[in-house]
This record gives structure tokens, sequence and C-alpha cells, in this order.
């Protein structure tokens, strides 16, 4: 059985931790969320250009400023910035904001490519250091592999899924229709009867 004393103090200790971190939780700062995105795309010539997006929240309670981002972790022996840069920076964030910015990469070198989180870094006016937030990691990108080519029943399957219902419903009243405006064979026996 523990010590009555040593319950006590860890209690009181136990007790005082979790009223400090309510407290901050609840202060009056910034909390900044970073989302990046990189979405491959192959061309006609056979390059591949990746769009990287990143979008920077600030679910604080309030505004950030000297906001920085920078996602220079693409390496330059495997891609090219071919528009926007892979750094931005901006005045203020205000609390609930939201921020974007984009840029397009070449890839020149086959193979696989993990990526790092970009690395965001903002100012807030009562702490004289910089504060640094990071954002989502990024899927590993398959840089110019081999796709298969989509075949045929491939997309049959993509039309058949998209347009399926509706093709279902059409059928359905140009069969309604059809038997509505045709003539049934027993009515047309009763009205050869009655000609003879």
């Amino acid at each position: 059985m523990a010590n009555p004393i040593t319950t006590k103090i860890l209690f009181s200790i136990l007790l005082s931790l979790l009223l400090v971190s309510s407290s901050l939780a609840s202060s009056d700062v910034p909390f900044i969320v970073a989302h990046k995105k990189a979405t491959p795309r192959g061309l006609k010539s056979g390059a591949e250009r990746v769009s990287v997006s990143i979008d920077i929240y600030n679910q604080g309670s309030s505004t950030a400023y000297d906001i920085t981002l920078t996602d220079d972790h693409w390496p330059k022996d495997i891609f090219d910035v071919v528009s926007g840069n892979t750094s931005q920076s901006w005045d203020r964030l205000d609390a609930g904001g939201l921020l974007s910015h984009a840029f397009e990469l070449e890839g020149k070198v086959k193979g696989m490519f993990h990526g790092s989180p970009a690395v965001i870094t903002f100012r807030i006016p009562t702490k004289a250091a910089l504060q640094e937030a990071y954002s989502t990691p990024i899927l590993p990108l398959d840089v110019l592999a081999e796709k298969p080519p989509v075949q045929k029943l491939e997309l049959a399957k993509k039309l058949l899924a998209k347009y399926g219902s509706l093709i279902s419903v059409i059928s359905i009243v140009v069969l309604f229709i059809y038997l509505l405006v045709t003539p049934s064979k027993s009515g047309a026996a009763k009205a050869n009867k009655k000609r003879r």
C-alpha cells in the first residue's frame, strides 16, 4: 500500500499540472495548423509535374505575425521548380484565418521520393522567440513511374459508375412509354373479331 503522504504529494502535483495546462490551453495565442498536398500528373511529353499546395490555418484565438513558409526539401537533382517559389512570407494571419501557397515542380529522375513537412515560423506579441510549426507530411511520390495504360474496360467501368443510375432511370422511362404507346396483342385480336 502506498504511503498516504506520497499519495497526497502526487495528487497535488497532478492537480497543479492540470491547472497549469488548462491555463496554457485557454491562453490567448495562435495555433497554426498546416496541410501540405502534392499531386503528381504526367504530361504527354513523358515528363511529370508535381503540384504542391500548402494551406496554413490559424485555429488559435489571436493573430500570428511575420509568417514565413519554407518548403525547400525538394532536392535540386530530382526536381526543378517550374512555377512559384518554395518559400513565402506574409505579414499576419488573423485568428480563424487561412493562407494558401502553391508551386509546381518537374521531376527529372525516376524513383521514389519521400518528402519532408514544410516549416512555418511565426511571431506572437507575448514572446520574443520565433515560434515554429510543421505541415503534414506528404505520401511517397513515385516520380516518373511507368503507369499501365488505362484499358477500355476500365473506362467502361468508370462511365458505368458515373452514369449508371441515370442510364437505368432513362431505360425504365423509355420502356414505360413503349408499353403505353404500343397496342397489346389481345386488344388487336379483339379488334379483328369485331370486324368479322
